[in-house]
């Protein structure tokens, strides 16, 4: 467990990359959004800002990062993957898990505010906010994780095969992908795919995705006991 909690402390050396760029990106979108509600008449019975998503699409550069500017190090330290693996996936947990929770309480702020006095809407969303607290905060909670671990596993292939690897991935996901379009248009199947996801909850969506998240992690500890520094 010491050797897991020094991986922690050795990934967060780098505290601008993993904590204080995703800080900026929060607090500059938040800042933004509510420049463009201000401009926005109050008219308007609802205004919408994305822009609350950027910090959770920036999990997909720190899944990267958390392997490609660690990892080689780590290995000079001497430091076992399996505790580089552990300590990574707890540190980007419990990061996950603050900033899900910081979504949540945000968007009950800017529910009780009515959009910031302005009726802006960016992280109290219908459907996502619906439902009971907990519901909320794993979605936010596994959509963030789900898109770490995406780029810490497409990282991990590139340290494990690198270009050549990371070809062949892309083309077989590609291949699937368009193999599995190709089988619901034949089948008539996009209507009911369609109106499967429609009635699916916010809940319900967190739970597929940490099953997800699940086969990545598996995926990418596998991986990594073969990639090199």
């Amino acid at each position: 467990m010491n050797r897991v909690v020094n991986v922690v402390r050795m990934q967060l050396t780098n505290k601008w990359t993993f904590l204080g760029i995703p800080a900026v990106i929060l607090c500059g979108s938040f800042l933004l959004s509510l420049a463009i509600f201000a401009m926005i008449p109050n008219t308007v019975a609802f205004k919408f800002s994305g822009a609350g998503q950027a910090v959770i699409w920036y999990f997909l550069g720190l899944g990267i990062q958390a392997l490609t500017l660690t990892f080689p190090f780590s290995q000079g330290l001497s430091i076992s993957r399996r505790a580089f693996y552990l300590g990574s996936m707890l540190l980007f947990g419990t990061v996950a898990l603050v900033m899900a929770v910081l979504y949540w309480l945000m968007g009950l702020l800017e529910d009780a505010t009515g959009g910031w006095g302005m009726n802006g809407h960016m992280f109290h969303l219908a459907w996502v906010s619906d439902g009971a607290w907990y519901a909320t905060v794993l979605f936010f909670f596994s959509t963030m994780f789900f898109l770490y671990l995406v780029g810490f596993w497409a990282a991990t292939l590139y340290k494990r095969w690198q270009v050549n690897g990371m070809l062949v991935a892309g083309t077989a996901l590609t291949l699937i992908l368009v193999g599995l379009a190709a089988l619901l248009t034949w089948q008539g199947w996009w209507p009911n795919l369609l109106g499967w996801f429609g009635e699916q909850s916010n809940l319900s969506i967190a739970g597929l995705l940490l099953a997800l998240c699940v086969v990545l992690a598996a995926g990418s500890y596998v991986t990594l006991r073969k990639a090199t520094p």
